[in-house]
């Protein structure tokens, strides 16, 4: 073994001479050949790029372009200079350096640089780097072990047989908890859902209890890793972004702790989250967004592998599907493995429960299978899911895209319906545009899609499909369902701008009819953290760096909504107790869904059979009128239990009827069962 301390000195001296060069972004010196990066080594180790045990701390680095490379130490993790800077050692045949140290070196930060065509590039934490000083700039060495709450061994998975059993809320952490009358101490914070016992101002609950009376089964929280651009030294900013400009992926968000500056801080508190969630039977999905960096030439993946990570159209700019300035290469071995790697580390570590891929197409399905694969091993409940489309195009051919028209060739993966979203409220880009819901006529074959998941079905004609002419889906557990989310225009603005002569009242109606289609039909339901007491962002659809005072969830309305609430909480407790509306195969969706023949505009009917799914129910009908007057349809004679009936919801029953011709309410589901 190399004498630590002569190789220390040595070192030191080279790396003095070498900071006399400017450090140079990796843009300032001509592109990689596509030849030469694809045949780069690979490396399947573990130990990417810090590993420490009795023997001492070890650092690994796989830059297998690099002329040379150096590693800082520091004594902090933002200011001062190194206090020694060591070089590594080459291993060639896998394209990794290497250093070790004697002792284990918690406390310490550390960063690394490499050399190529002659210059040294800027310093970087790399690309693995699991903690992290404030703003992300070092990575920081710190023992893991007690970052861990107290009880953290005996937390486990949110356990959903299947899923369409899941039931997704869509959040963002400031969002959910920062309004003056949240009732929360840790406004904005990881932290904030471990909080019990919150109230707002007139007395409803909030927090972690709002969700746990709602009856979510998961919640999905907007970018948690470190992200770029909120400086984590000057939080008094009140700054605020959705987290879709990745920095370092594998640390958790400075700006969600109590404390940025201590690395560890951020670690224990999104465990106490997680493990807060867990003990109230919620689970965690984490949105990732491994499709693109925010920086490109200054990225880690950049500073550490230059051009490797990245797709480059034939002039050698950047290609960008992303349309945030660049798009990684899931198709290359080290990039694959490092996206699959990455999850399986935040479901081990973090016990996170699930995933959701941002512009999921740009990655391949190969990757994508590796993924499912990789996380349902560790936790065989993992809600794996995507946006299953690219910003833009993409040198990777479509037949190998993670499309939500290649869903059927990844298993244990679902797309969001764009069919459903736009067929109900109307569509995402135009903010006038109305949908079935609404009044829009023309919709109905594309709602029917939705019903049956986008799945084959001798009742729907997809050349009548307004976004889909085909079945996709192979099983309804690759769909997951949906009006509204984080982005473009929230169920409640879409609605005052597409109905700007309704009142709250009638849109309020109109959101139960959109999200009672949501909740019945066949895939996985999901739901804008807020839409269920008719939270709005004051019109604005794009409010990715938007402040507080239009992101964040007023709780005054849900004394206001209360109605509003009362009625999603019992559509979510119908589905949850009753499995026809959630099957798990196409040839079900088949057998047991019948649709009526009807005619009239803005009008949907069928009848779910044969205690479809083990459903104590033999046979449910639900009708569906999006249009401004009554409308009456047939249903098979006998009594029948009211389930749903004029903007009014109950599983336990309203009521009971007799069939025959049934009126059904304006823009409101009747929904009868037996």
């Amino acid at each position: 073994m190399t004498n630590p301390m002569k190789q220390l000195l040595t070192a030191t001296t080279i790396a003095t001479a070498a900071l006399l060069y400017q450090p140079m972004n990796a843009q300032e010196f001509p592109r990689i050949q596509e030849s030469v990066l694809n045949s780069y080594p690979t490396y399947a180790g573990d130990d990417l790029e810090l590993k420490i045990d009795n023997a001492g701390t070890h650092f690994t680095l796989w830059s297998p372009g690099a002329e040379a490379v150096k590693l800082n130490l520091y004594d902090n993790g933002i200011n001062g200079k190194p206090y020694t800077s060591l070089m590594m050692t080459a291993d060639r045949t896998n394209g990794t350096w290497r250093m070790s140290l004697p002792s284990k070196l918690y406390g310490k930060f550390y960063t690394f640089q490499i050399r190529i065509n002659g210059q040294w590039l800027k310093e970087t934490p790399g690309v693995w780097a699991k903690a992290v000083g404030v703003n992300g700039k070092r990575a920081a060495i710190i023992d893991f072990a007690k970052t861990n709450p107290e009880g953290w061994e005996n937390d486990t998975f949110v356990k959903t047989p299947h899923p369409t059993d899941a039931i997704v809320y869509e959040m963002h952490h400031r969002d959910f908890s920062v309004h003056d009358n949240s009732g929360i101490v840790n406004k904005g914070k990881f932290i904030a859902l471990t909080e019990d016992g919150a109230l707002s101002p007139n007395g409803e609950m909030t927090g972690i209890d709002h969700l746990k009376e709602l009856g979510i089964t998961h919640v999905h929280i907007l970018p948690s890793y470190d992200y770029n651009t909120v400086d984590e030294t000057r939080l008094i900013d009140r700054q605020y972004n959705w987290g879709y400009d990745p920095l370092n992926y594998n640390a958790p968000e400075g700006s969600y702790s109590t404390n940025p500056a201590d690395p560890a801080t951020r670690i224990l508190e999104i465990k106490k989250m997680v493990q807060a969630l867990h003990k109230a039977g919620i689970g965690v999905i984490m949105d990732v967004v491994y499709n693109h960096t925010a920086l490109t030439d200054d990225s880690n993946f950049s500073l550490t592998a230059p051009d490797y990570y990245y797709r480059h159209r034939p002039d050698g700019s950047y290609s960008d599907a992303s349309a945030c300035g660049n798009e990684t290469a899931s198709d290359r071995k080290q990039m694959s493995d490092y996206i699959v790697n990455s999850v399986k580390y935040w479901t081990e570590e973090f016990h996170i429960d699930g995933f959701r891929f941002d512009l999921m197409a740009i990655h391949d399905t190969e990757t994508m299978n590796r993924v499912a694969e990789t996380v349902r091993a560790v936790n065989p409940s993992a809600v794996i899911y995507g946006e299953g489309w690219t910003a833009s195009d993409s040198p990777l051919p479509v037949e190998r895209r993670a499309l939500k028209e290649n869903v059927a060739k990844m298993k244990g993966i679902a797309v969001f319906s764009d069919d459903i979203r736009d067929a109900v409220k109307g569509h995402y880009s135009r903010a006038e545009d109305r949908g079935f819901a609404s009044g829009k006529p023309g919709q109905e074959e594309t709602v029917k899609i939705g019903i049956v998941a986008s799945t084959a079905h001798p009742q729907v004609d997809y050349s009548k499909g307004s976004n889909s002419k085909f079945a996709y889906a192979s099983a309804p557990t690759q769909i997951m369902n949906y009006v509204s989310c984080h982005d473009d225009l929230c169920l409640t603005d879409k609605l005052r701008k597409s109905m700007p002569e309704a009142t709250d009242s009638v849109r309020m109606r109109v959101a139960r009819l959109a999200q009672t289609i949501v909740f019945t039909s066949q895939g996985t339901p999901f739901i804008f953290a807020g839409e269920e007491i008719f939270r709005d962002k004051q019109g604005v659809h794009n409010s990715y760096k938007s402040p507080d005072s239009i992101n964040a969830i007023d709780w005054n309305l849900k004394k206001i909504n209360r109605e509003q609430f009362d009625y999603y909480r019992n559509l979510i407790a119908l589905r949850k107790a009753h499995p026809a509306f959630r099957m798990t195969t196409a040839e079900d969706i088949a057998k047991h869904i019948v649709f009526d023949k009807v005619t009239e505009p803005n009008l949907v009917s069928y009848t779910i059979k044969g205690n479809a799914n083990g459903d104590e129910w033999k046979e449910i009908k639900v009708v569906f009128n999006g249009s401004e007057k009554e409308q009456t349809v047939k249903v098979g004679k006998g009594e029948w239990k009211i389930i749903a009936a004029d903007g009014k919801l109950n599983k336990d029953g309203l009521g009971t009827m007799n069939g025959g011709k049934v009126v059904a309410a304006p823009q409101a589901a009747l929904i009868l069962a037996r």
